[in-house]
């Protein structure tokens, strides 16, 4: 794929500061990863690039519009702007936009409205956890640990590890050259399509929240300015410890995400926003 002559037609969302560039021009997924890395050069402040296919002719129930990520992985913002992309194509006002990531089984529903011309809100529902483990460490990886483990939430096309104030971990925000080796290589141990890391701050309605992600298919290390998906892990998780429903808003970087979810049912709706920057 020659890059320097490719007429990538391709546009820039602003979810919750997660900067995403979505494509629309068809590049075969073999090429997807240089293309994505060209755009990023091209567009600093881009996080994450994914590439889009609309339906022609969607049967009834299916997804207009298809997502697939440049490293093949599951991201929760990017589903809600290819919904937003859809609505603004079509003139939506709002309403529920089936999207369908490839490598996940079944279409996310996104619930959209309308906040501006450009502007919408919306929330998504996540599909329950694959499981909830811990992801167990070596002895004397931290000096006066004799055993170590973290709590971990796989997904379908991503896991998150979950770091709370109370361990010994949690001092990798502040160190981030260790904080990426260490994401590094966990992901490759644990053979995830992508791998967050996210350290939990104190609260209860309202948590802090610090995103680290590595994605190998795209070979891109992020401090995210906020991590839908990992929001949704995080959520999942304080339900599941709690044994109750939880409704919280996690503090980002670049602004809040409200997951609210039920550990009886399985059902989490990640609440978000997408805006179309250009």
């Amino acid at each position: 794929m020659d890059l320097s002559s490719e007429d990538l037609k391709y546009c820039i969302f602003d979810p919750t500061g997660n900067i995403t560039a979505l494509v629309e021009t068809a590049v075969d997924i073999a090429d997807q990863p240089a293309a994505a890395s060209h755009i990023m050069e091209l567009e600093p402040d881009v996080e994450q690039v994914g590439f889009i296919s609309y339906a022609e002719d969607p049967v009834a129930g299916g997804a207009p519009v298809s997502l697939r990520m440049a490293g093949g992985e599951f991201c929760g913002n990017a589903t809600m702007c290819a919904a937003a992309l859809f609505a603004i194509r079509s003139g939506l006002q709002g309403g529920a936009v089936p999207v369908k990531v490839l490598g996940i089984s079944a279409p996310f529903e996104v619930l959209l409205e309308r906040q501006a011309a450009l502007n919408y809100s919306a929330a998504v529902s996540i599909p329950p956890a694959l499981d909830m483990d811990e992801l167990r460490l070596a002895d004397g990886m931290l000096p006066g640990s004799d055993s170590l483990s973290l709590p971990i939430v796989r997904m379908e096309g991503i896991s998150h590890v979950i770091i709370e104030p109370d361990s010994g971990f949690f001092g990798l925000k502040d160190d981030p050259a260790l904080a990426e080796t260490l994401l590094r290589g966990w992901c490759g141990v644990l053979g995830a399509e992508c791998l967050g890391m996210m350290f939990l701050g104190e609260g209860t309605a309202i948590r802090p929240m610090i995103p680290l992600v590595y994605v190998p298919g795209a070979d891109t290390m992020f401090w995210e300015n906020s991590c839908a998906s990992g929001s949704a892990a995080a959520g999942m998780y304080l339900a599941a410890k709690a044994g109750a429903p939880v409704d919280v808003i996690f503090d980002e970087p670049a602004g809040r995400m409200r997951v609210e979810s039920d550990p009886a049912t399985g059902r989490t709706i990640l609440h978000g926003s997408a805006i179309l920057r250009k």
